[in-house]
């Protein structure tokens, strides 16, 4: 047995199951991590039951109305220590989280309440709950809808008939019109006046240059003068229909009966949308939740971040790992072909090898202060006084925007390039290189022809490990160009269209920023785990096309065995 045992030992097949078994328990802890964050942060999005309770504490009963948001087991002594007293022998109580909204009526939006308080819990199928541009969820009963300060329908009961769906109908149609006119004031806003701001910038632009050149051609000022006054009369028509807008989308609201009994007036136009989630069969909540993830992936943010979309955040975040991976890719491959074709093999070689593996282990920090120093105020000052001196004392490349942020990762990752290339530059036959050449090819046609097509492979591998680690990286982009909340998008209908000085915005500050600086933590905790889910999909998209890639180079070459 003992025999049978050290043989079995020898074989080696304990370490392959041991090293199985490892790989097994790692792929299982990452899958459920990932599932945690998946459900924790896409949970958000489902249409909860809002409920509507009798509160007793201290001898003061209210009626309370909102979402059970958490449920949680809390010591007696906490609770003592909180001035709530508890009967003796008791060693814990329940307490829920409980998202009651209204926060312009009732001052906060979320409650910590005990179970035990809460009688004559309910769940009315007219409650609505109503989402704003501003101030969170409104929770409460429809009771008119207004047009104008006239009523069109009003209801009073709590009961769901036919009076009250016939209001309910009003509604729906009064919010449609308002989305309507909402799309055709964002249009004319953000792109029809956006371009011509835009226009009339680079105008003035043009007239300052001719200033700073002593240039006072008569001709080309009469030409900028008519082109503004071109744009004035354009922007002229766009600000009255702007106008005539507002005071349609205004014209509608309606009256709501919230938790303390109150009626508030509310305008449609303050509205994104509103639903009764108690009513709601399964098929329209998933409806709903479907609009509601495609929201968060297509839509701007709002509410400092804690509502809304994050689609401008996705946007930068592929788009500076685009750039970062077009720029890092011919850098890092050149170095490395220099270091293994034609720099001579000896110490310096050997010392840059060294400082490229050491470059490797700098704190991504430091990569942002050097991109802060040298690309936006050296590189990007000196632009701005040789090229743009017309815009100064604006910085136009003098400060953090896409291009540096982008040039700060490619620097960031390239020792991971530079790395992988020439691992798959060593593995090439050294009897292809002198094939070719003996076959009158030059070295540089071997390089070209041979060489780097069947390193391919290895180049796609640094750049998967490049992009990798450059698309959850934080630090530095918070000195060399993200922001918190990007106005517009880098890439627009604007010339020249791609605006490689502009700042941009990313997932990974955007999980900072919404876990860490926002003023509602309770409302901002599930995007977190949404938004560092979506980041985590971004990032496995991005690996894997690049992935798909470097099978495909590897199949291509699969007989030369590289």
């Amino acid at each position: 047995m003992n025999i049978s045992i050290s043989n079995w030992t020898k074989s080696g097949s304990p370490w392959v199951w041991l090293n199985a078994g490892a790989v097994a328990i790692s792929v299982i802890m990452v899958a459920s991590l990932i599932g945690l964050i998946g459900v924790r942060g896409l949970a958000h999005f489902w249409p909860a039951d809002v409920i509507q309770a009798k509160y007793s504490e201290r001898q003061n009963s209210r009626i309370i109305v909102g979402e059970v948001v958490q449920t949680e087991q809390v010591s007696a002594s906490q609770l003592i220590d909180a001035g709530i007293e508890v009967a003796p022998g008791v060693e814990s109580l329940e307490r829920r989280l409980l998202k009651n909204g209204n926060r312009d009526s009732e001052g906060i939006d979320f409650t910590w309440v005990l179970s035990k308080n809460l009688s004559d819990i309910k769940t009315p199928a007219m409650l609505f709950t109503a989402e704003r541009y501003e101030w969170g969820n409104l929770y409460g009963f429809l009771r008119s809808l207004k047009q104008e300060q006239k009523v069109l329908a009003q209801y009073a009961g709590y009961e769901k008939n036919d009076e009250y769906m016939a209001l309910w109908s009003l509604l729906d149609k009064s919010m449609l019109r308002a989305q309507d006119i909402k799309a055709q004031i964002h249009d004319i806003e953000k792109n029809q006046i956006g371009k011509i701001n835009h226009e009339l910038e680079r105008l003035r632009l043009k007239e300052r240059r001719m200033e700073l050149d002593l240039n006072s051609d008569a001709d080309v000022t009469a030409e900028i003068e008519q082109r503004r006054v071109q744009l004035a009369k354009e922007y002229k028509t766009l600000e009255d229909k702007l106008v005539d807008f507002y005071g349609k989308i205004n014209r509608d609201s309606i009256e709501v009966e919230i938790s303390n009994g109150s009626v508030i007036t509310v305008p449609i136009a303050n509205l994104v949308r509103i639903f009764r989630a108690n009513d709601m069969s399964i098929w329209d909540k998933s409806l709903h939740y479907i609009a509601k993830v495609w929201e968060f992936v297509s839509e701007d943010p709002r509410e400092a971040n804690t509502e809304g979309g994050i689609f401008p955040a996705i946007f930068g975040t592929v788009m500076m790992v685009i750039l970062m991976s077009i720029m890092v890719t011919p850098f890092g491959v050149v170095a490395a072909v220099y270091l293994s074709e034609y720099a001579k093999q000896g110490f310096l070689t050997r010392l840059i090898r060294i400082a490229v593996n050491n470059l490797a282990g700098v704190p991504s920090i430091v990569y942002g202060v050097f991109g802060l120093g040298f690309f936006v105020y050296f590189l990007g000052g000196s632009i701005d006084q040789l090229f743009y001196p017309e815009a100064l004392p604006s910085p136009t490349f003098g400060t953090g925007g896409l291009l540096w942020a982008s040039i700060t990762l490619a620097l960031l990752t390239v020792p991971v390039v530079i790395v992988a290339t020439e691992e798959g530059l060593s593995r090439i036959p050294s009897a292809l290189k002198e094939g070719s050449l003996a076959l009158g090819a030059t070295k540089f046609e071997t390089l070209y022809k041979v060489i780097l097509p069947m390193t391919s492979p290895a180049m796609m591998t640094g750049v998967i490990l490049a992009i990798a680690r450059a698309a959850g990286e934080v630090a530095p982009l918070m000195l060399v160009g993200v922001v918190k909340l990007a106005p517009t998008l880098p890439l627009n209908m604007n010339y020249p269209y791609l605006h490689l000085d502009q700042k941009i915005m990313h997932l990974g500050f955007h999980i900072y920023d919404v876990g860490f600086q926002s003023p509602n933590v309770e409302a901002a905790r599930p995007l977190v785990y949404a938004t560092a889910f979506l980041l985590i999909i971004v990032i496995a998209l991005l690996n894997l096309s690049a992935v798909a890639i470097r099978n495909k180079l590897r199949e291509k070459y699969k007989a030369l065995e590289v």
